[in-house]
């Protein structure tokens, strides 16, 4: 008979979004501590990338990113219980939210508007935050092996938008469909899902699998791409969410060059503070043909 850990999962959540913020960070201080130690295989990706992106970096201080990295990541998942069922004031208090003008102006002037949001380990609270602020907010869903975390994951995203959560192995038709309903879409440029629809291009100069659907979907459904980065200050357990101003004179003629583009913005935000982005995940698990595995 199988388990339905389900009521337990909440239960634990919702402990997590109503203690705290000192109870906060201890949590998320012993959950950053374990992640590397128990998820040695995670470990072992996040020292690649850093070292393939930032060679130029002395080893110890790739070490000690990546022992902050681990820590903001541990505190992001505990925070998934504040985000998923926190008071709604506290949430505000903890997420602040800057630039929100540049998102209402493109609405008011009739644009469609594709939200451009990279993976740093704040993602969730990016996204929480964006749709107490915008409704309706279109977002994409991953589900997720266990079925019980699924149930779990898909309602706390969908807590605050009354649009449904896009299924991401539906494809991009649910995307366009969003846009023409005057949604704005929660969009993540920069995961490797392999060559089909993807160019390589440099990634902290290292050949990226990057698709082409942010270039391509401006360009077809004459879209406004609006950057959005999150960051965690790990020592107060405060998060910002930054609406960045629009991209000028994009995407370009050139789909490519348009997708360069894009991995150099979001290579200049991760250099504010390397440690906030997600390095947990194969960047670079695609490889030009006749190059050699990283992973």
């Amino acid at each position: 008979m199988k388990l339905n850990k389900y009521p337990l999962l909440k239960r634990l959540f919702r402990y997590f979004g109503h203690c705290s913020t000192a109870t906060r960070l201890r949590w998320g201080a012993a959950l950053g501590w374990l992640i590397p130690r128990v998820a040695r295989r995670r470990a072992q990706i996040v020292h690649t990338n850093l070292a393939l992106c930032f060679p130029e970096v002395d080893q110890d201080t790739r070490d000690r990113w990546q022992q902050k990295h681990f820590r903001l990541l541990g505190q992001s998942l505990i925070d998934r219980g504040l985000l998923w069922f926190g008071l709604e004031s506290t949430i505000l208090n903890t997420v602040a939210l800057q630039g929100l003008h540049h998102i209402e102006e493109a609405l008011a002037a009739n644009k469609r508007v594709l939200l451009l949001v990279p993976h740093f380990v704040s993602m969730d609270a990016v996204g929480t935050r964006l749709s107490m602020s915008i409704d309706p907010l279109a977002c994409f869903f991953a589900r997720q092996s266990d079925p019980d975390v699924d149930r779990l994951v898909f309602e706390g995203r969908s807590r605050f938008t009354s649009y449904p959560l896009m299924d991401r192995k539906k494809g991009i038709r649910q995307l366009v469909r969003a846009l023409h309903e005057g949604a704005p879409v929660f969009y993540l440029p920069d995961m490797d899902f392999g060559i089909a629809g993807s160019i390589f291009t440099p990634f902290f100069g290292v050949p990226a699998a990057t698709l082409l659907t942010t270039a391509q979907i401006a360009a077809k459904q004459d879209a406004v791409v609006i950057p959005v980065i999150g960051r965690l200050n790990i020592e107060t357990g405060q998060y910002t969410t930054e609406v960045m101003p629009p991209l000028e004179d994009f995407p370009g003629p050139d789909p490519e060059i348009a997708t360069a583009r894009i991995n150099s913005l979001i290579e200049d935000c991760i250099r504010v503070d390397p440690t906030q982005y997600y390095w947990v995940h194969r960047r670079f698990k695609t490889r030009p043909e006749g190059e050699e595995r990283i992973y």
